[in-house]
């Protein structure tokens, strides 16, 4: 999936991913795309639940090689 931008978090574990996530996703225009990268397997529980929370919308989620990379679209 295509992403306007990209944030790593390897190695950070839960609620880490999250608090960069929302910080990060501020800096997108409404529409953008961000593409989180993490190991920690929690992402793929969490990142729907913050996005249902905070009102964007949750693209989905990518496994391999022991990273989870979760695409997320600003909408707020």
């Amino acid at each position: 999936m295509k992403s306007d931008a990209t944030l790593d978090v390897t190695g950070l574990l839960c609620p880490m991913p999250i608090v960069h996530t929302a910080k990060k996703i501020k800096e997108l225009k409404v529409g953008q795309v961000l593409e989180v990268v993490a190991t920690d397997e929690g992402i793929k529980e969490d990142m729907p639940a913050w996005c249902k929370n905070i009102g964007h919308e949750y693209l989905g989620v990518e496994e391999n090689d022991s990273k989870y990379r979760t695409f997320v679209k600003r909408l707020v």
